[in-house]
């Protein structure tokens, strides 16, 4: 019976569709419960139904609901919207992350919520070498996680709160950039499919196609919110990443690519 259920209702009918996005646009900010009781569906279908109006750009998702995308500025998302995002998914992604690293392991970190989420779980980890272009995880981290903690320069986004570019280290103007390896690069990507890993912005793209560049291994995280989407900029191929840690499993034709690439999933 519930695979029946979750097979008619995948696709949102165009007319709740119109009407719930419009009741959205008008409220700008609504709970699940109050949309379940206007519309007369339960509190599941209106979940898959703000999942899909998130994925086509309608709406922005948040926890218990969801705001209006024509109350964010600007084609990217700020990050104090996006902390309000799938809180329960990124927790769980973290947790299976910082299960991969052990103690002192050097590991890079891009910018990303999820990420964040990543600096907590690592509470009990030592003697890590952390380098990030996210400006907030020196402040999400404890001390005592951390040997060395480095934060990569360039051009700060005030957005997402992390610098973008290449990831370099230059010793001084008459040497060359240091090379720098890690042992884990832990990603959070904003789309995965067949193609492999995007986002939405170009420098954010390229920081974080050379942190995998770098790494001997590599986690993509991304909730399920971003699986079977494509972004702008593409960040590398299926293949370049060994783990996807997601919070539910891949639908067929994207767990069989990513089979084929050898990248492992996995999901709590």
């Amino acid at each position: 019976m519930e695979g029946t259920t979750n097979t008619t209702k995948r696709r949102l009918p165009a007319g709740r569709k119109a009407e719930l996005a419009a009741y959205v646009a008008q409220s700008g900010q609504v709970t699940v419960v109050d949309l379940a009781s206007h519309f007369g569906v339960s509190i599941d279908t209106v979940r898959r139904d703000l999942d899909q109006l998130d994925r086509e750009g309608i709406v922005v998702r948040t926890h218990g609901g969801a705001v209006s995308a024509m109350s964010v500025p600007g084609r990217d998302r700020g990050l104090d919207v996006r902390l309000q995002m799938q809180i329960a998914e990124k927790e769980k992604i973290a947790g299976i992350a910082a299960d991969l690293i052990e103690d002192g392991s050097v590991v890079m970190l891009n910018a990303g919520t999820t990420t964040l989420a990543v600096a907590r779980a690592l509470r009990n980890h030592r003697n890590l070498t952390i380098a990030t272009n996210n400006l907030r995880i020196p402040a999400e981290i404890s001390p005592q996680v951390f040997r060395d903690l480095f934060i990569f320069g360039g051009a700060v986004r005030t957005i997402t709160q992390a610098t973008t570019g290449p990831v370099t280290l230059a010793s001084s103007s008459h040497s060359p950039d240091v090379d720098i390896r890690c042992d884990y690069a832990l990603i959070a990507v904003g789309a995965v499919d067949a193609s492999g890993y995007s986002t939405s912005n170009l420098g954010d793209a390229t920081m974080m196609s050379e942190m995998i560049q770098r790494a001997d291994r590599t986690a993509i995280l991304a909730d399920s919110t971003k699986l079977d989407r494509r972004l702008f900029a593409q960040v590398a191929s299926l293949e370049k990443a060994d783990y996807l840690i997601t919070d539910a499993a891949p639908a067929p034709d994207l767990a069989a690519a990513l089979a084929e690439a050898g990248v492992t999933v996995l999901t709590p």
